[in-house]
């Protein structure tokens, strides 16, 4: 029987696993939306869902995260009918097409539970499980991983939340969101920490996630980053390209470097890599090596 150790060296969702620290492993983003900040509307048919899936696989996904719903500052809500109807098709064609675990990207508890139930096996949930207590049973029920992703917005009009700093945030927000998962019966290794870089958090602190996010390690958990695109690089970087390739390029290389083992990210052939080299020269034998 593997320990709780044992156990946080892998991360494991339905009947994949992914050993931790052997290498960052590239999560590619297929947005089925009309309005998403970045690609919206490029994707909404299946068949040119199924067409950038494979374009991702090739260039060295290995996880596709599907979202129906955008969660750009200002989005519109959708209703759970909507979100289905654009998620539910891709995912059952992305099974039937392909071999790879596939995240669905939701903080609707029926939506992941039909995505579940479609062949999807991580739940990537902005809200962190702390939107609905459902999400976490239904998560732990089809033996999925979790991605809990740390999301600002919720408690940014709660002044007493709001002492120590974001670091000190983020720490107490994952503290209680692996409480709702624990409690849910889900294990140790179904579980990925998301800083939620962005999510009504300013450019600076959005900088300041990314520099400190080796901080987030005394947590045991496996982290995932997603600064592809993000307004912080814009901010920074007001005169490059559209697709902010090179300023997500650094901020993939920063976020690896302080203890990243997901990167979430648009461009995945831009990056792979980019992020093969990263890991040549910041891993040895499996581990982050110390400069």
């Amino acid at each position: 029987m593997n320990t709780e150790a044992e156990q946080a060296r892998q991360f494991s969702c339905g009947h994949y696993s992914f050993p931790i620290g052997a290498r960052t492993y590239l999560v590619g983003i297929l947005n089925v939306t009309p309005d998403s900040f970045s690609d919206g509307g490029c994707f909404l048919d299946p068949s040119s869902a199924l067409y950038q899936a494979e374009k991702l696989l090739k260039a060295g996904a290995d996880i596709l995260d599907v979202g129906g719903e955008s969660t750009r500052p200002g989005a519109a809500p959708i209703d759970g009918e909507t979100e289905k109807k654009r998620i539910i098709p891709v995912i059952q064609q992305l099974v039937r097409s392909f071999d790879c675990a596939i995240s669905v990207d939701t903080s609707k508890p029926s939506i992941a539970a039909e995505a579940l139930d479609a062949g999807a096996v991580i739940v990537n949930d902005v809200m962190g499980l702390q939107q609905s207590g459902q999400m976490a049973a239904i998560a732990s029920a089809y033996q999925a991983g979790v991605v809990i992703m740390h999301n600002a917005r919720l408690y940014r009009q709660n002044m007493e939340a709001l002492q120590g700093g974001i670091i000190h945030q983020m720490k107490s927000y994952f503290n209680k969101s692996i409480a709702k998962a624990e409690a849910a019966g889900l294990k140790h290794d179904q579980i990925l920490l998301d800083p939620g870089i962005g999510f009504g958090v300013s450019t600076v602190e959005s900088i300041e996630m990314i520099r400190n996010l080796n901080e987030l390690s005394s947590l045991g958990y496996p982290l995932f980053v997603g600064p592809s695109r993000k307004r912080f690089i814009r901010d920074s970087l007001p005169d490059s390209p559209d697709d902010r390739l090179m300023g997500t390029a650094a901020a993939v290389a920063v976020s690896i470097m302080n203890g990243a083992d997901f990167v979430r990210v648009h461009d995945v052939a831009g990056l792979a890599d980019f992020v093969r080299m990263i890991d040549v020269l910041c891993r040895q034998n499996g581990e982050k090596g110390n400069g």
